[in-house]
This record gives C-alpha cells, structure tokens and sequence, in this order.
C-alpha cells in the first residue's frame, strides 16, 4: 500500500484510480461511473461511495455537477497495476 509519492491506498482503490487513468487515456475523457459499474461488476452506490471515498482522500478531485470531471492527484508512475502492464505513463493527461 505504500507509493513513492506519499499518497496510500489499498489495493482497490489502485485498480480504481488505474482503471479511471487508462480509460481517460484511451477515450479522452475521464470514465462515467456507469463505466466503472459495468468494468468492476459492482452496483452504482458501490462505484459511487469509491469515488467518494477516493475524493475524501485527497487521491481523486472533481467539479460540483460536472460529469466525468475526474481529476487523478496520484502520479501515474504510483499506479501498481499500470507498471505491472509496462504501461509508460502519458505526460499530456
């Protein structure tokens, strides 16, 4: 659970914040949460109170009202599952 930047999270939330950082990258726009429910398989209140949480913990920002205005705060560098693909991180998101 430790990353080089100093942001902490658990394993989930890594495979969230990585999932919303690949989706981004390859449509240009950060995911919907509709997206995340079909992706992880969960309910909406399950992908709601992740991001949620993930915006609490300072890991995440998004604007009031705003659809898929995600914003990751984590370096991509710090995302486990992107450097277990070899993914090499976009600077332009």
């Amino acid at each position: 659970m430790s990353q080089k930047s100093g942001a902490r999270f658990t394993e989930k939330q890594g495979h969230y914040l990585a999932f919303i950082y690949t989706y981004s990258h390859m449509f240009g726009r950060p995911p919907a949460e509709a997206d995340m429910q079909r992706h992880f398989g969960v309910s909406p209140p399950s992908v709601h109170q992740m991001i949620v949480t993930l915006e609490r913990n300072g890991l995440i920002r998004r604007q009031a009202d705003i659809p898929r205005s995600i914003e990751i705060l984590v370096p991509p560098e710090n995302l486990p599952i992107l450097s277990w693909l070899g993914i090499k991180p976009s600077k332009s998101l």
